[in-house]
């Protein structure tokens, strides 16, 4: 045997040293743009938590619309705020709850509910005399081309708790 030690040169020594600083940079950029491609897949969509108590009872809905304000906690990067949101809630003919956003899908201006003398029992947009029946949906000849966005909703302890708004699905 040979008593002659392996040593290192010092071309292997750089070698060896470059490879792993550069391994070192290639991690540090890859891992964070891998967590910002995957975590939103890893976000359990849609979780019952999105909904917030409006602090309407559901005894005190009716079959007129009823307009309900809330506050809503929003966080965008790391600034926080209150938004301000708004729903047109009331009860259908089948007792059944309904809950329309008072923005008009023409051009984004406020619903109101009976907002015209000349059009009773409609919701009404002033902006360029936009018409919605009381379901919601559009009524054509007027500039809107979809009804009115459904908030999601459920009932809890009596409470009415309202999501987002979403387009109706049409059936």
């Amino acid at each position: 045997m040979s008593k002659k030690k392996n040593q290192v040169s010092r071309r292997q020594f750089l070698n060896y040293s470059l490879t792993g600083l550069g391994g070192f940079m290639a991690a540090g950029i890859l891992i964070p743009n891998l967590r910002f491609a995957v975590d939103p897949v890893l976000k359990a969509a849609g979780d019952a938590g999105d909904l917030t108590n409006v602090s309407l009872s559901v005894d005190d809905i009716t079959e007129e619309p009823l307009r309900v304000d809330w506050d809503v906690e929003q966080v965008d990067g790391w600034y926080e705020s209150e938004v301000n949101r708004t729903a047109w809630v009331f009860k259908d003919e089948n007792g059944d709850i309904q809950a329309f956003s008072p923005i008009c899908t023409h051009l984004g201006c406020f619903v109101n509910w009976e907002g015209s003398e000349d059009h009773p029992n409609e919701f009404f947009c002033p902006c360029h005399n936009g018409r919605y029946e009381k379901d919601g949906t559009n009524i054509p000849g007027t500039p809107p081309l979809e009804p009115l966005h459904v908030y999601e909703h459920k009932v809890e302890d009596g409470m009415l708790f309202l999501g987002d708004p979403r387009p109706r699905e049409e059936a």
